[in-house]
């Protein structure tokens, strides 16, 4: 009859063993490494089963098979020295749907326990469906001669260094690949060590993208930012055209124009601040007339005039100073 080969997760559920010798006690140290929560059923126990019963490792009902045993149960064994008790086991249980094994009888057994090499998380199981125990102890034992008693510490690592490369890579045939590659290499828990240097050279690769996200294209990039030199459109608002540009800040050279505020016209601008080269006006000043300009501070060449006063004539101007050529006389005493 085929079998079907899995590994089964035990871990809180409740097993029961029917029987406390030899042959159970193989079978109650299998149920436990795998976290089962065990309860046993037998008038007598052997010294390691009772140790564990006084552990409260398992549960140790001191008395012999009664029908209705299994109930609740997920799985039982039947390890007594009785064939008749083992049978009305494997009956309870078959009624129940709770998965039996009876040891050593395999027409009654709906699972067999196989041998097992283990290091760590590694375990390697061998079944004869029942044919030959003595040959799957015989392969078991050169499996383990074989078999590096540290494969269980670099398992541990293995496993981390792919947890790694699962969250760095997303999944293809160049993940796969790798993690293959791993499998055959020396891994340590060393941030540098070259298993795990290799692996995030190999993730700069074959990166993730993000879900949902795909690079934009040149053109699509470039609507969006525009080009190279271009004006920064804040989000939500539209990128202005070469006419707007130029309108809002002028030609290259122009003037500042404030925020709001109109570019000046050629004449408003001459009004506003002169000619190049004239007089600079204070800020909501008019620019004065060239006769009024002469009017306050002369023709070029002419005295200053302090604020307030008139401008003497020529006739009070020579009376001051002189005329033109003569020397500076001493004040009449």
């Amino acid at each position: 009859m085929p079998l079907f080969p899995i590994f089964l997760k035990l871990t809180g559920r409740p097993c029961i063993v029917i029987g406390a010798g030899n042959l159970a006690e193989s079978k109650i140290e299998s149920l436990r490494a795998a976290n089962a929560r065990v309860t046993v059923v037998a008038p007598a126990a052997s010294a390691r089963i009772v140790e564990m019963a006084e552990a409260g490792e398992i549960v140790w009902h001191r008395r012999e098979y009664a029908a209705g045993d299994l109930a609740g149960q997920f799985l039982a064994v039947a390890a007594t020295d009785n064939p008749a008790v083992n049978r009305a086991v494997f009956a309870e249980a078959e009624a129940a749907g709770v998965l039996i094994n009876a040891v050593d009888d395999p027409p009654f057994c709906d699972f067999y326990f196989p041998s097992v090499v283990r290091r760590g998380d590694l375990q390697i199981a061998i079944s004869t469906a029942g044919a030959s125990p003595a040959l799957a102890q015989r392969l078991r034992k050169e499996i383990n001669a074989i078999l590096p008693l540290d494969t269980g510490d670099w398992l541990v690592e293995l496993g981390n260094l792919r947890r790694e490369v699962l969250q760095l890579e997303p999944l293809n045939e160049a993940r796969r690949e790798l993690l293959h590659q791993l499998a055959g290499r020396e891994v340590c828990g060393y941030d540098g060590c070259p298993s795990r240097s290799m692996a995030r050279r190999h993730a700069l690769t074959n990166p993730v993208v993000e879900s949902g996200g795909s690079k934009p294209t040149h053109r699509e990039e470039t609507a969006m930012n525009g080009a190279p030199g271009d004006p920064v459109v804040e989000s939500g608002g539209s990128r202005p055209t070469h006419r707007e540009e130029t309108a809002m800040n002028g030609a290259p050279g122009g003037p500042v124009v404030e925020s709001g505020g109109s570019k000046p016209t050629h004449r408003e601008e001459t009004a506003m601040n002169g000619a190049p080269g004239g007089p600079v006006v204070e800020s909501g000043g008019s620019k004065p007339t060239h006769r009024a300009e002469t009017a306050m501070n002369g023709a070029p060449g002419g005295p200053v005039v302090e604020s307030g006063g008139s401008r003497p004539t020529h006739r009070e101007e020579t009376a001051m100073n002189g005329a033109p050529g003569e020397e500076s006389g001493e004040s009449a005493t």
